[in-house]
């Protein structure tokens, strides 16, 4: 599947198609990837007026093969940037192998130049390392927010469907790209056209930027009570220093049975266990998506000791820490 340089009208006094760059990183989402040029492309359609070129790269100029077996051939490595160029990183929700110099160092040349950049799905990873989201606000996927806060806590991460902040873009990918490219094309050339993509993608609205990502603990766990919907939220809210069940039941206006007959009525287990399982979630996708060390996922989930968790953990899963890793 390639994807050949779209060329720019030659037409006298045609004003440049604007060169969009798509990185593609090892996980890249095939979804990310396709929603934005279709929406590129159906911008171009409107008015028969090519306002958009597209270029896909990847870092050492190679094919690369998406998580979902799916290969996409590039157009070359990285290229030569000029002004006006809008730079996208495309990454996903799998372990994102560690990133060349080369394209931290191109991606920071990007910002030096004053270039629009946007990550799509996991390529907030990227524009992190590069050190280019440090004391900004960033949009990250549900699943990859706490190891985006936890790798990079000088980044205010945001439960928002993608975040505009000058020059740089971040969003928390799948539909969400729809959304934001639909954005960015309203914003350079006018809802007019913007509109016109949408008709063409079948989107009927597109949502705003600030609206929430997360999925409600009504949807999360398919519960419809009030208090315990509260509940988890305070525990998903609380997983480095967790709460005690007393603590917890009084911040919802429960006593302690009352929370304890909830949990046993809608989910089949106690507050202690639920607590734990939640935990332990959020150490394995640190486990998967990070290099930090084992005492400080521990640490970070809420053991205060790594013996301890190692013991809680392989009784969870059926294997220590340190086998979960996949490098």
């Amino acid at each position: 599947m390639s994807h050949p340089m779209r060329t720019v009208s030659e037409a006298v006094g045609a004003v440049p198609a604007c060169r969009c760059i798509f990185l593609l990183l090892p996980t890249f989402s095939p979804l990310d990837l396709s929603s934005a040029v279709a929406a590129l492309e159906a911008a171009n359609s409107y008015g028969g007026t090519a306002r958009y070129a597209w270029r896909v790269v990847s870092g050492d100029g190679l094919a690369v093969t998406a998580p979902n077996g799916l290969r996409v051939a590039v157009d070359g490595g990285l290229p030569e940037l000029a002004r006006g160029d809008m730079v996208f990183v495309c990454g996903g929700q799998g372990v994102e192998p560690g990133i060349p110099l080369k394209v931290l160092g191109w991606l920071r040349k990007a910002q030096r130049m004053g270039l629009v950049m946007a990550a799509l799905g996991g390529g907030v990873m990227a524009l992190a390392r590069a050190g280019l989201l440090s004391g900004r606000q960033a949009s990250a996927h549900w699943a990859q927010r706490a190891t985006l806060a936890e790798m990079h806590p000088d980044v205010e991460v945001r439960t928002s469907l993608f975040t505009v902040e000058g020059k740089l873009i971040t969003c928390a990918g799948g539909t969400a790209t729809a959304d934001m490219m639909l954005d960015l094309i309203a914003d350079r050339h006018g809802g007019d056209v913007a509109t016109a993509a949408a008709d063409l993608m079948v989107c009927s609205a597109a949502r705003k930027g600030s609206q929430d990502q997360t999925v409600s603990e009504f949807g999360r766990t398919g519960v419809r009570h009030e208090k315990l919907a509260a509940a988890l939220s305070l525990m998903r809210s609380n997983l480095e220093e967790p709460l005690t069940p007393g603590r917890i039941a009084g911040l919802v206006g429960l006593s302690v049975r009352q929370l304890e007959r909830l949990f046993s009525k809608y989910l089949q287990t106690t507050p202690k266990v639920y607590y734990t399982r939640l935990r332990l979630d959020y150490a394995r996708s640190l486990l998967l998506q990070t290099n930090m060390r084992i005492i400080d996922i521990a640490l970070a989930s809420g053991f205060n000791s790594q013996t301890h968790f190692a013991k809680v953990y392989r009784r969870y899963s059926g294997k220590p820490p340190h086998q979960e890793r996949p490098f």
